[in-house]
């Protein structure tokens, strides 16, 4: 079996800290970082999605962790082709417009290139640390299978290289019915390392459980059963429970993926209050098991 690294995707969500995980004496975000990182090996940067790292966060986050400490990091949505606060947005390269988001089509080819410059860089105190494990480009609900958008996966490759992409898909059709065979063999042929997912079914977001290794680095993303999947309530959406026989049924399935690849991240994101960091907790002692 491969390396198998668990973990969450968040160490700073308020809803964490108001629930007791961390010691009191963990009073500060670097008491906070290496508290969480004395517990797991990997964690995934998901405000990286939002607005765009700085070089000198970076350098904090290698600086803080354990050597063999591993960060995933979220693609900016501008990378991604999610509408995107103007106000996130380097300041110098903010548009003049009078829209509040703005897409990738809003901005000139050469502010476009620079942003994707500049975030790419600001990770490299991660890199030259090797901490930088992934960095997570997790797509729109309606970036449907086309070949428009698969030959921009192989772009997304080469444009991280030699950081490794991977990828994630919210919208049903990449695995619908022949579609998943297809979606597959693609990203084994060009080497691109596939995010699995468990989430709620049903929704036109919904990508099925399909465990799978397509590169020698493979993902799978807990995102929980929340009912209410479509709220705009983020806590609302992400705030499941997983019970300790959920996650028993889960770990077999887990090392089977593991012996498939190099290595396998695994990573909690139903982070409300503490959920994710107790069921990240009791996965590592069943896979250890």
């Amino acid at each position: 079996m491969g390396d198998l690294l668990v973990g969450t995707a968040s160490w700073t969500d308020r809803t964490l800290l108001e629930s007791g995980w961390y010691p009191s004496s963990a009073d500060t975000p670097e008491k906070r970082l290496a508290h969480y990182a004395g517990r797991f090996p990997i964690v995934e940067v998901d405000a990286t999605y939002y607005s765009p790292p700085a070089e000198r966060t970076a350098q904090l986050w290698a600086a803080r962790t354990p050597a063999a400490f591993t960060f995933n990091v979220k693609a900016f949505s501008l990378l991604t082709g999610h509408p995107t606060r103007v106000s996130a947005i380097y300041k110098d390269l903010r548009p003049e417009t009078d829209k509040r988001n703005v897409y990738p089509d809003d901005l000139d080819r050469q502010t476009y290139e620079e942003i994707w410059t500049r975030f790419l860089s600001a990770l490299d105190p991660l890199v030259d640390a090797g901490k930088l494990g992934a960095v997570l480009f997790q797509f729109p609900p309606w970036y449907a299978i086309s070949r428009v958008h698969k030959d921009y996966l192989v772009e997304v490759r080469d444009r991280c290289r030699p950081l490794r992409a991977v990828f994630e898909f919210r919208h049903e059709s990449w695995f619908k019915g022949p579609n998943r065979d297809e979606t597959l063999d693609f990203l084994r042929e060009h080497h691109l390392p596939y995010v699995a997912v468990d989430m709620p079914q049903g929704h036109r977001s919904s990508v099925p459980p399909v465990l799978a290794a397509t590169a020698d680095l493979a993902v799978v993303r807990f995102h929980g059963h929340s009912d209410k999947w479509t709220s705009r309530d983020i806590h609302e959406k992400f705030g499941y429970d997983y019970s300790d026989r959920e996650l028993r049924d889960w770990a077999p399935k887990l090392r089977e993926l593991a012996d498939s690849a190099d290595r396998t991240h695994v990573l909690m994101n139903n982070c409300y209050r503490d959920y994710a960091q107790r069921n990240a907790q009791t996965l590592t002692e069943l896979l250890t098991d």
